[in-house]
């Protein structure tokens, strides 16, 4: 490999792990939220009676 085809593998590797590197800390400082204690009211009743329904299937 020659002197250019390295140092453009180093700088792809550069941004590839180092793009990694910065979601896993921005994720790490800012998780996301899952139970917020602020949830819409319709929104609950409409995944409650969406649970109790049967799965739907199909006959083709």
């Amino acid at each position: 490999m020659s002197a250019g085809a390295i140092v453009m593998m180093i700088i792809a590797m550069v941004i590839v792990w180092g793009g990694l590197v910065a979601s896993i800390v921005y994720l790490r400082m800012r998780p996301e939220k899952t139970d917020s204690p602020f949830e819409d009211p319709d929104l609950v009743a409409d995944d409650t009676a969406r649970s109790q329904m049967p799965h739907p299937t199909r006959d083709t």
